[in-house]
């Protein structure tokens, strides 16, 4: 029952009740803000008129649209996921990376973070430039909207097929979260000071912004001199082996690590 805390009429309100409430507009504001802009909000609209106008149907007595409501049903459901599949997926997977289930449930880094220096390795070995933007806690959805969103599995093979030169994908950054390649060909900003800097190119211009405007950790590999660096935190450290950028990516995923000399 819950402890009553007053009554509306004849309705006690309990703090169960005052709780539900507060979590369903939580959950509503969430999922509007989320579908806002998309196609599944024009859907949800027209649902929402239908469902209201099978409620209102049977109280004017319209025979026909009642009996057609009643029949539909059935299948509500099974329409309701074939309409909204794409935002349905895109939801969950937005559940799956929030801070509360990464709390429940740790996600493992180790896996990730092991391709990654594969095809760090890999990518340099090849000549191939690369920017692979590594998100932590700070979303990253707006750097994902100037791409093309992936939501692949991190691999090395895939990393590699991104960044071939012959790849329409291998312009702007990857970034991964969580154990995804959320997308691939995003646009990565960078600032008027950084601009100016002219020992930078342009792909280490970009991770020193990024870094600084989020808690990303950025790695760059250079097309011209195959030197591998990360930028965390608006600093850089340069020419990494393997073995370092595996401690520099734990240590930042653990720890929260932002403590790299400035290059």
């Amino acid at each position: 029952m819950g402890l009553t805390l007053f009554h509306i009429g004849f309705l006690p309100v309990t703090v169960m009740d005052i709780l539900d409430i507060a979590v369903m507009s939580y959950i509503i504001n969430k999922m509007y803000n989320f579908l806002r802009g998309t196609r599944g909000v024009q859907m949800l609209v027209g649902l929402i008129i239908i469902l209201i106008f099978s409620g209102l149907a049977p109280l004017f007595q319209m025979k026909g649209m009642t009996w057609v409501f009643e029949n539909l049903r059935t299948i509500w459901l099974v329409a309701f996921v074939i309409l909204f599949q794409p935002e349905l997926r895109r939801i969950l997977i937005y559940i799956g990376q929030s801070r509360i289930v990464r709390l429940l449930v740790k996600v493992s880094e180790s896996k990730v973070i092991d391709e990654v220096i594969k095809a760090t390795i890999a990518l340099r070995e090849r000549g191939y430039g690369a920017l692979i933007v590594m998100g932590r806690e700070t979303g990253l959805r707006m750097i994902n909207e100037t791409g093309v969103i992936l939501q692949a599995e991190v691999s090395v093979q895939l990393i590699l097929s991104i960044f071939n030169p012959r790849s329409p994908l291998h312009d702007g950054a990857i970034v991964i979260r969580n154990d995804l390649i959320e997308a691939a060909k995003c646009i990565l900003p960078i600032s008027e000071e950084n601009q100016s800097k002219t020992e930078f190119g342009t792909r280490h211009k970009a991770a020193l912004t990024f870094s600084e405007e989020s808690d990303a950790m950025v790695i760059v590999i250079s097309e011209e001199t195959g030197k591998i660096s990360i930028a965390i935190a608006g600093k850089f450290q340069s020419d990494l082996n393997a073995e370092t950028l595996k401690r520099v990516l734990i240590e930042g995923y653990r720890y929260g690590n932002t403590n790299i000399n400035k290059k």
